[in-house]
């Protein structure tokens, strides 16, 4: 009997001895490493952070500068274009034959209210500014000869007309809506213009401008 309970607690022991032992050695096992999350560089940190290069305001200036038109509106200010269109009536207008003299062009058609209502106020100037060298001339843009010819004397115009029958003339000095009016110097420099349907003080306005020395009133 006293064999038996010595052999099982014999057993009971070496088992509880083996526990004890992997126990043991478990705790003194290093522990393994969990793997890490890979995070950004600092590199592409910073290039993430960094805010977009704003352009300095020199050079902000410059693309203005550079987008800016060049050419004055009605070209004022530059050398009057050529223009040499035939006359309602016979002969030639030749702008390059009057320089020395203030001029006045009018590029419009007799289909045109607008032209229709300045003509008496341009024939007005032209009558008394005759004196001081002032030459008003009307240039129409596409239509016949007698039409135009009709529409001036039915207005009592003095002043000469021209025929602008191709409409190139009308295209080269970007009269492209009609009227137009231009005032060319004595010396066939540009220097004041104006869309059309204007009265009496604009077209006096434009007159000073290429009559220094003369008191143009409306």
């Amino acid at each position: 009997m006293w064999a038996r309970l010595s052999i099982v607690a014999g057993l009971v022991i070496g088992v509880i001895a083996a526990g004890l032992l992997f126990g043991g050695l478990f705790a003194l096992a290093p522990e393994t490493p969990l793997p890490s999350v890979a995070t950004p560089s600092a590199a592409v940190a910073d290039a993430t952070a960094s805010p977009t290069p704003v352009p300095s305001p020199s050079a902000v200036a410059v693309v203005v500068a550079s987008s800016a038109p060049t050419d004055a509106p009605f070209h004022v200010g530059q050398p009057a274009l050529p223009l040499v269109v035939p006359q309602v009536g016979g002969g030639t207008i030749d702008l390059a034959n009057l320089k020395g003299k203030p001029v006045w062009i009018n590029f419009m058609a007799t289909w045109c209210p607008p032209c229709q209502d300045e003509f008496p106020l341009m024939n007005g100037f032209a009558t008394r500014y005759a004196n001081s060298g002032l030459v008003v001339i009307a240039i129409d843009v596409q239509e016949d000869e007698g039409a135009v010819a009709s529409f001036a004397q039915g207005l009592g115009a003095t002043f000469p007309l021209g025929l602008d029958s191709d409409r190139s003339a009308a295209v080269a000095w970007d009269a492209l809506a009609l009227p137009v009016h231009f005032w060319i110097d004595k010396d066939g420099i540009v220097r004041d213009g104006a869309l059309g349907g204007i009265g009496p003080d604009v077209m006096a306005k434009g007159l000073q401008t290429i009559m220094p020395g003369v008191h143009v009133t409306p």
